[in-house]
């Protein structure tokens, strides 16, 4: 199986600041950067210097909202697990993305060669969704495990 070529390797963080920055952002990507400068005793001029090079070096790849637990859980969840014919993977890939419910796709070791979440609004949008998938050349095999309940979350 052909596998996409791994991104290039980010830039490492510079200093114990970057850590510090990360960790705030990762409490709340909306704070002010004025408010981020006084949490970290710096200028606000370098925390805006630094966070466009932590966006610059891939460091920061965007910002997002998490929604509360009970609007995240509407509609169904399914991990995927696909198998593709040998040197498929890298156009199998590509069609994936064209789908806006493949939240997340992992090249995995063991039965599988990639592991997909999927988020649909329904049973029957999700049913759907694994048909098309199915259908996409390259695509060999496919298992689903719809999601019941999170019983860990971390993120």
């Amino acid at each position: 199986m052909v596998r996409p070529s791994p991104s290039p390797p980010l830039a490492q963080l510079r200093d114990t600041l970057d850590h510090d920055l990360l960790a705030l952002l990762a409490v709340n990507a909306r704070e002010a950067t004025a408010d981020l400068a006084r949490k970290l005793g710096v200028a606000r001029t370098t925390i805006v210097a630094r966070l466009a090079r932590l966006e610059r070096d891939g460091i920061v790849s965007g910002y997002t909202v998490r929604l509360r637990h009970d609007l995240a859980q509407q509609g169904l969840s399914a991990f995927v697990g696909i198998t593709v014919q040998p040197r498929s993977g890298a156009d199998v890939v590509r069609l994936l993305t064209r789908f806006p419910e493949v939240k997340q796709l992992d090249s995995v070791s063991g039965q599988f060669d990639y592991v997909a979440l999927l988020r649909a609004d329904s049973a029957e949008r999700l049913d759907a969704l694994l048909d098309q998938i199915r259908a996409l050349d390259g695509v060999q095999q496919t298992t689903t495990s719809v999601v019941l309940s999170r019983r860990i979350d971390r993120n």
